[in-house]
């Protein structure tokens, strides 16, 4: 089940004050009238020895170099000075490609800096000698004995719905300290690259919260590392490794480590404590290195899914080998309805039991079958191995299902092809929010079927003229709980199939277009 907020409680923050952020230039530093006056004499020097030709100019070009070197390597002058503040300026502009660099990209060494400005998350970043402590859930940045700065103590719980309370006291909050003592003494375990530790607990077991929480967090949040990046997982769970490990191997080639459960030390140079998000089920391209978008993002899920994809092919095809060797009469006839099937487009039904499910769903297979279509229906188990339903949704040219969290596996579709949600009554602001909006933006044709009165269940349980059929936005402003209550746990569907054929229609007619213009087809690479 998805927790609705309304998009008036979710005013992104994340740009605030961004055009305020910017440094002011530097005011001259105790020494710039020396260095006035060291370039005055060696311009002075150079015109003075003109007539004694190369050799003084190369003497004074030496001279010239080696007080440049010391300049810069002199603690507290101001060319180091410029030059750090040059250094930082090339990691900025590395970090995001031209893009405006979030609050705590550039931390420096021996420093804590939390960025708390965002409504969805809490964001972290320790870099130096970064020290983990299961046993006290902390994390410790060992500062050098003669470190000027001063000790920080931080608090954080690394999940990325920071404005519930009642999800987030479920997280585990960890500490985060700088100190020059109190750090364990030792590396158990030494890394050379970033950590970045997140939680996998709150809302996980819910397909959309398990994306739109966590795995599109973590690929904003890692992507730029090219890899190169431990993961530390807070509540970490077997099952969510077995499910999305394929994915996690797309973004570090690094085992993860169970925080709570590795009583090791584990030393980094750097470490990222929560994850960045951008939307529902979004990327923001302006935020990201190389504009990366949502299609970046499931290019990512194909690589992922590729090698147990092909795996399941090869399976499916011994099976099928293996039927045909005891059926070897009506070769030619299989031939013949194979190849009828594979010039049809694919629709594959999202079927769902107990609420919000398709009472008359045979009825709809019929009629898509009618249409033209090759009809599947998948019913998406907690066990469900992620790459089947990838296998299946990405050779779909359809998808119809009616709202809910299972309509998150709108992402493993194709870009172009059509994606058709049906949309409760009571539902009409989460169902463009949480999916029509970000399947357009992943390049799928939406087609949202809302119902009538008339096809929902609670139809026939309230008056004709009652709020609950005449005015939901009455009803869902009473509160999230009697939204529950009424609209997503207390309501199926029944289609007017009339009605719904067009929607049929309208699908059929965008596939058969792209099919004309030879499009979509060579997407198409799991059968």
């Amino acid at each position: 089940m998805i927790h609705h907020h309304r998009a008036s409680l979710l005013v992104h923050q994340h740009r605030k004050g961004e055009a305020a952020a910017e440094d002011a230039l530097p005011a001259e530093e105790p020494g710039g009238g020396r260095m006035k006056e060291l370039r005055g004499r060696l311009a002075d020097y150079a015109c003075q020895h003109r007539k004694h030709g190369h050799d003084a100019l190369l003497r004074m070009l030496a001279g010239f170099a080696l007080v440049s070197c010391l300049l810069l390597l002199l603690p507290g002058s101001p060319v180091s000075a410029t030059m750090d503040e040059l250094l930082q300026l090339g990691r900025r502009a590395r970090h995001d490609d031209g893009a405006p660099a979030p609050p705590c990209a550039d931390v420096a060494n021996d420093t804590v800096c939390c960025d708390r400005t965002a409504l969805r998350t809490d964001v972290c970043v320790m870099r130096g000698h970064v020290r983990t402590q299961a046993a006290s859930n902390s994390l410790f940045l060992l500062l050098p004995p003669n470190s000027s700065r001063p000790a920080t103590d931080e608090h954080i719980r690394p999940y990325t719905r920071k404005w519930e309370s009642s999800i987030m006291s479920t997280i585990d909050e960890l500490r985060l300290r700088s100190a020059p003592e109190g750090a364990p003494s030792r590396c158990d375990v030494r890394h050379d690259v970033p950590a970045v530790v997140f939680s996998t607990g709150g809302y996980t077991g819910n397909v959309y919260h398990e994306f739109n929480d966590g795995i599109i967090p973590l690929y904003i949040t890692a992507r730029h590392y090219n890899k190169k990046v431990v993961f530390v997982m807070l509540e970490y769970h077997d099952w969510w490794m077995t499910k999305y490990g394929h994915i996690v191997e797309q973004l570090s080639d690094y085992p993860p480590i169970d925080f709570t459960n590795d009583r090791r030390t584990h030393c980094f140079p750097e470490a990222v404590v929560g994850l960045r998000i951008h939307d529902e089920l979004a990327i923001d391209a302006a935020r990201m290195p190389a504009n990366q978008t949502i299609q970046d993002f499931r290019l990512m899920l194909d690589d992922a899914h590729r090698g147990r994809i092909q795996t399941i092919i090869e399976e499916k095809k011994e099976a099928a080998a293996a039927r045909r060797q005891e059926h070897r009469g009506s070769k030619r006839s299989r031939q013949r309805s194979k190849t009828a099937l594979a010039e049809k487009p694919r629709l594959t039904i999202i079927s769902r039991n107990g609420s919000r499910a398709i009472e008359n769903e045979a009825e709809l297979v019929r009629a898509a079958a009618g249409a033209g279509f090759r009809v599947a229906v998948l019913q998406p188990r907690q066990d469900t191995e992620l790459a089947r339903m990838y296998r299946a949704l990405n050779a779909s040219d359809v998808m119809v299902g009616v709202h809910g969290a299972a309509m998150t596996h709108f992402l493993f579709m194709r870009p172009g092809s059509v994606f058709i949600q049906v949309v409760p009554l009571g539902t009409d602001w989460a169902a463009e929010t949480y999916y029509g909006e970000p399947a357009r933006r992943l390049g799928l044709r939406y087609l949202p079927y809302k119902i009538l009165p008339s096809e929902s269940s609670i139809y026939r349980k309230y008056a004709n003229d009652d709020p609950v059929l005449t005015d939901p936005d009455t009803v869902n402003a009473k509160g999230w709980q009697v939204t529950k209550q009424v609209y997503l746990d207390g309501q199926n569907v029944r289609l007017d199939m009339a009605r719904f054929r067009r929607r049929l229609r309208q699908a059929y007619d965008h596939w058969a277009q792209r099919h004309r213009a030879g499009l979509g087809v060579e997407q198409r690479i799991y059968h």
